[in-house]
């Protein structure tokens, strides 16, 4: 089972205040309890979402965790590419979403139907076939 973070899960997890970072933590130990070879995924679109926060304010420390994050040997980063934004072209004209989160879901649907997509915005709720976890 892959767990594919949306950036909004990503940043409750790594900077979230103490509500929705526990929220985000115990969401990902309820999935590891049920999947014991849970993988986590982000796309790449999550890496650039989660680092221009902690850019624009010149917070090296904040910056530092992702980059930690984004390290990890065993997280798989879904790169963007043509099948993605086709997915995500019929995803955003069929249900509404925005280009990014589109694009997001497109993503997590490429890795087939052992994914769990973890965020904290019930806008993914309308893309058939992906398994939406909400934090929050």
């Amino acid at each position: 089972m892959i767990a594919f973070l949306d950036a909004s899960a990503l940043i409750y997890l790594i900077e979230g205040a103490a509500p929705l970072a526990a929220k985000a933590r115990q969401c990902l130990r309820c999935l590891q309890a049920r999947h014991g070879d849970l993988r986590l995924a982000v796309s790449r679109l999550t890496w650039l979402e989660c680092r221009v926060g902690p850019l624009k304010t010149n917070d090296a420390a904040t910056l530092a965790v992702y980059d930690a994050f984004f390290a990890r040997p065993d997280l798989l980063t879904v790169e963007i590419g043509a099948r993605a934004v086709e997915l995500a072209a019929v995803i955003r004209a069929h249900r509404g979403l925005k280009t990014p989160d589109a694009l997001q879901a497109a993503c997590c649907l490429q890795l087939g139907a052992a994914h769990v997509f973890v965020t904290g915005d019930a806008v993914f709720d309308r893309v058939p076939g992906l398994q939406v976890t909400r934090i929050g």
